[in-house]
């Protein structure tokens, strides 16, 4: 470190040459450092040392930071933190979807799921794909045109996907029922797509009795026609008839 005090270094205090942004020498005070005896002296541009500093200090600091933030991301315990590499098996009790709809009329669709093995699922996870027409698949950056409206999706069962929903832990021999109200919006002829897992990540895996993946296929068709009503004369409802 040079010092104004030191005899072998003296500070000019005056602006060093202009050069080009890219030179490191760049909007520097220029300190003129001389040897004992006058002989000549080696240029050191302080302002540019001083500003890359802090960077140079930072670095390490930051990649501790790095380090600890990894650590504790997050905060709380991942509800499938104690999967691992377990497989469990399960039942699908119930997987209901009308298969003749129509238009704008309020349908469901329920996805029962009961845990019969001896273990409980960390997290249940189900995955329902379908709801739009997104040809080019979960990645594609264009979300296609909806064929269903999802009107009201399964209480507290939100994620980060955004076709699938969290049952959250299931004890041994107790079922967990997942409920969507939808709202057709397109005519024809569609299917949507579920399948059960036991987390988002890891190596763990749900399988029914005979050893396959518990998933399926409902498939519906929906007609633009109106659907038939009646008012009931008891209770005066409409009643909707396929």
């Amino acid at each position: 470190m040079l010092s104004s005090s030191s005899p072998a270094a003296t500070l000019s205090g005056r602006r060093a040459p202009a050069y080009g942004s890219g030179s490191p020498r760049a909007s520097g005070i220029r300190a003129e450092r001389r040897e004992p005896g006058g002989g000549g002296g080696a240029l050191w541009y302080v302002g540019a040392a001083l500003r890359r500093a802090p960077a140079i200090l930072c670095a390490p600091a930051a990649a501790v930071a790095l380090t600890l933030g990894l650590g504790g991301c997050g905060g709380a315990e991942r509800r499938d933190a104690g999967a691992s590499d377990a497989t469990y098996t399960v039942a699908v009790a119930r997987a209901s979807f009308p298969a003749q709809q129509h238009l704008a009329q309020r349908t469901a669709l329920v996805i029962a799921v009961r845990n019969t093995g001896d273990r409980a699922i960390p997290d249940l996870v189900v995955t329902v794909r379908g709801f739009t027409d997104r040809s080019g698949g979960a990645r594609n950056a264009d979300p296609g045109r909806d064929l269903w409206i999802v009107d009201r999706a399964p209480a507290e069962s939100g994620t980060a996907l955004e076709d699938a929903w969290s049952a959250g832990r299931l004890e041994p021999g107790r079922s967990a029922t997942l409920r969507w109200e939808l709202t057709p919006v397109v005519a024809g002829r569609h299917a949507l797509r579920y399948e059960i897992a036991p987390g988002f990540a890891g190596a763990a895996r749900v399988q029914l009795a005979d050893g396959d993946a518990p998933r399926g296929t409902l498939s519906a068709r929906v007609t633009d026609e109106p659907a038939q009503a009646r008012v009931d004369p008891r209770t005066g409802a409409v009643v909707r008839e396929e």
